[in-house]
């Protein structure tokens, strides 16, 4: 456990980061050995079979998302109060609900798949590869919601370290059984969705049985969970917000994906290697911005404004040169990072176009992100909410949407930091008014306006 109401803000924010950078990083490489080795084996038909694929799986789970960002929000600041009933019941409830919702997910992801995926203008020629993938993806998606869930509760007690030596295990686990299930038993894209499924299944497991042995505070026993109506609400009110903002941001890439996708294989492939790269990229500045919210939620419900920010002022520092430098690898070895997933020239060319574009603007990517942090950890998650359907829906589908039909897919990309830059100017206002000091949940005293 970590306590952020002391203590060097600068500090507290990067190391608690660091666990979570390495995690994540590691979560993504689920998906990225399956995209090298899918597309280096199978072709670039089925590597645009999982890059058509991802978009969906990640919009159908957005909520759920939203909803454990949420509980650790709420936990956060009740730590930060040392209200220990309210943890154990904000626990329990998160359990509960999601375990449930993710039941009613997983029926309605695999019988949905072929429509979607057809509304979506997937090309003929990898559909059916992306239908298996998406289908055995979302008969196990309940481990993904779990493990998600397990990891949010430990982030707001303040302890990032302990899902890292869970996803380290998996990630060698889903290489191995990517390697088994694709060349040596010759199961196609089903071995890499299968893969996939099962190492997520360990992590969930692993976590509980975590939780049970090391924390008497947090442990899992499933008939003796507890619903807490009021801390559901107040979850709700908290994490439906986050969770619509991260439907909204896959209905924007999905949207993307849809203006990409008629462009042909070669686009949808490039745009799924590309993606996979771009996720990497984005990694430290949304990491910073969980460490940011934990450390806003905390500080919040202690009642030291005042420390946040000064974190706020640290994480941004930390973000901008992190992202200066991914920048310039981003734009400099384009090509080579594209040609890891797939060798065809077509392929290539449109991917690097996509990281000497995108790769340019990492620092206002990273920017947003740490603002929107402390907004979320205050816990005005609505505002949040708002600034994406503006950086998305007002700004880059309609971006994508004239400039692809003048410039192809660079018309596409150039919508990214576009989006970006709308968003990061409208939540540096909103912060700056410091409306957001008023939504904390948990006052340990009041805040100053």
């Amino acid at each position: 456990m970590r306590d952020f109401t002391h203590g060097n803000e600068a500090g507290h924010i990067f190391y608690f980061s660091l666990p979570m950078l390495m995690g994540n990083v590691f979560q993504q490489l689920y998906s990225t050995v399956d995209s090298i080795i899918v597309g280096n084996t199978l072709g670039k038909e089925a590597l645009g079979a999982v890059g058509a694929s991802f978009h969906v799986i990640f919009f159908l789970v957005s909520l759920f998302i939203g909803v454990t960002m949420g509980t650790s929000i709420i936990i956060s600041q009740y730590f930060g109060a040392q209200d220990h009933e309210k943890i154990k019941r904000a626990m329990d409830t998160a359990y509960l609900s999601l375990f449930v919702a993710s039941i009613f997910l997983a029926i309605v992801g695999v019988l949905a798949s072929p429509g979607i995926l057809r509304f979506l203008n997937t090309p003929e020629d990898i559909l059916p590869q992306a239908v298996t993938y998406l289908r055995i993806t979302f008969a196990g998606i309940s481990t993904m919601v779990g493990f998600n869930a397990t990891s949010a509760i430990l982030r707001g007690i303040g302890d990032s370290k302990t899902p890292l030596g869970f996803l380290i295990v998996a990630t060698v686990l889903n290489i191995i059984l990517d390697l088994v299930f694709i060349i040596l038993f010759g199961w196609g894209i089903a071995g890499a969705a299968w893969a996939t499924v099962i190492a997520q299944g360990f992590s969930f497991i692993a976590g509980l049985v975590y939780l049970n042995r090391k924390h008497s505070l947090l442990r899992f026993q499933f008939r003796k969970l507890e619903f807490d109506r009021s801390v559901f609400v107040l979850s709700l009110k908290i994490g439906i917000p986050s969770g619509i903002q991260q439907m909204l941001v896959s209905a924007g890439m999905m949207a993307l994906s849809r203006i990409v996708n008629s462009f042909g294989t070669p686009a949808v492939a490039a745009f799924a290697a590309a993606g996979r790269i771009d996720t990497f990229a984005g990694m430290p500045a949304m990491n910073l911005s969980l460490a940011l919210s934990n450390f806003t939620g905390q500080n919040m419900g202690a009642g030291k404004p005042e420390r946040v920010v000064r974190g706020y002022r640290a994480a941004l520092a930390i973000a901008s040169a992190i992202s200066l430098c991914i920048s310039l690898v981003s734009v400099l070895f384009g090509r080579t990072l594209i040609g890891v997933f797939n060798s065809d020239p077509e392929v290539v060319r449109i991917g690097a176009s996509y990281l000497a574009i995108v790769g340019m603007f990492y620092i206002i990517f990273s920017s947003m992100f740490a603002t929107n942090g402390v907004i979320r950890g205050a816990g005005d998650t609505t505002y949040s909410m708002l600034n994406t359907i503006l950086a998305l829906w007002l700004v880059r589908v309609p971006v994508a949407t004239l400039l692809s039909r003048r410039f192809g897919t660079d018309g596409i990309w150039w919508s990214m930091p576009a989006g970006w830059a709308a968003g990061f100017l409208a939540a540096y206002v909103y912060y700056r008014s410091g409306r957001w000091k008023r939504k904390t949940i948990v006052r340990g005293r009041s805040p100053s306006p």
